[in-house]
């Protein structure tokens, strides 16, 4: 289902989208104008140094991956699991965010983790079955051979079918009773379940085998915004957010995992101009049904929503920073996490 995925360039690591100069991107009128110190807080954020964070969170979590899957009987399950789950070219945005949300309201890392760590599993699951030959037939992920190309079709679908489980498993005996409770868990655990099942990630799915371009931006929401949504909202949910604050979480988790797709598919877009791509599932690209320039001013009003939910949590201060820098991050990818991580 390839939610909240990051495109990868070989060539550079800075990705700037390429605005025309000719593109007029029309002002959005919201309701209620960001206040001084909303603009106050925004422009702080600017400065967060997300590369450091980001790099940090991962080399923890990559570890707590690791060692939440041991190799064990049936071992051939185990090991395509982890070649997944533990694959090189990962940024692990999911859980990245999930911890910056669960932080914002002042929850401890601990807490969150094991969430963080359930959320990459699914996300490999579905990306596992994503690539079989009966969905999208792709023989690559991530630069490498995708699972079932290296482990057999019956094999992946096992590991695929084996780390769904395993997440809600993981969350329920890793994360500390004394740091979230039991009622929290469960919202947490049937979150997780909404965003991967038949009205969530599988519906995008099954639309993308249906094909059609007036379904793109329905696919996009399904496959990369629940991702998104249902990071941030774990995230708050940990850490005991009032409901009306998970409501402002999962509309910006949406918008963010949106503004991933639709800079995605411009950056294809890019390189296919350049020679350097060639686009498998034609008619499933934002910018190639609706064009370059009107996927700009996408991204651009994505990104703007996203900073208007950001802006109601300005009295948590500083703890925010993280969550607004991952939406200029989605936009520009300024920086190569997998060196940081990887150093």
């Amino acid at each position: 289902m390839a939610p909240f995925a990051i495109a990868t360039l070989a060539t550079s690591h800075t990705c700037i989208i390429p605005k025309p100069s000719n593109l007029k991107v029309p002002i959005r009128c919201s309701a209620t104008a960001s206040s001084p110190s909303s603009i106050s807080t925004r422009s702080k954020a600017s400065d967060f140094d997300l590369r450091t964070y980001w790099a940090s969170l991962m080399v923890q979590i990559n570890q707590k991956l690791d060692e939440a899957i041991p190799v064990q009987f049936p071992s051939q399950i185990y090991e395509a699991m982890r070649y997944s789950v533990l694959a090189k070219g990962v940024k692990r945005a999911p859980p990245v965010m999930c911890i910056s949300a669960c932080e914002l309201f002042g929850g401890s890392r601990l807490a969150a983790f094991p969430t963080a760590c359930a959320l990459e599993m699914v996300h490999a699951a579905s990306l596992i079955h994503d690539d079989l030959p009966c969905m999208d037939d792709s023989p690559s992920r991530r630069g490498q051979p995708s699972n079932h190309t290296i482990y057999g079709v019956d094999m992946a679908i096992l590991a695929g079918d084996a780390l769904f489980p395993l997440g809600f498993r993981h969350i329920v005996s890793q994360t500390p009773s004394d740091l979230v409770p039991e009622p929290n868990l469960l919202r947490v655990i049937a979150e997780m379940a909404r965003s991967v099942g038949s009205t969530g990630m599988a519906a995008g799915q099954f639309l993308d085998l249906e094909g059609g371009s007036n379904a793109v931006e329905f696919i996009q929401e399904k496959k990369f915004g629940e991702m998104g949504e249902c990071s941030a909202v774990c995230g708050g949910l940990l850490a005991g957010a009032e409901d009306h604050e998970i409501e402002r979480l999962r509309r910006y988790g949406r918008a963010v995992g949106l503004l991933y797709a639709v800079v995605d598919d411009i950056l294809e877009d890019r390189l296919k101009s350049e020679g350097g791509v060639d686009r498998k599932n034609k008619g499933k690209s934002y910018a190639e049904v609706n064009g370059v320039e009107k996927a700009i001013e996408k991204a651009e009003e994505l990104r703007e929503t996203a900073k208007e939910e950001l802006d109601g949590f300005e009295k948590y201060g500083e703890r925010v920073f993280p969550l607004y820098s991952f939406v200029d991050y989605a936009f520009d990818r300024s920086f190569s996490v997998l060196d940081d991580a990887s150093g």
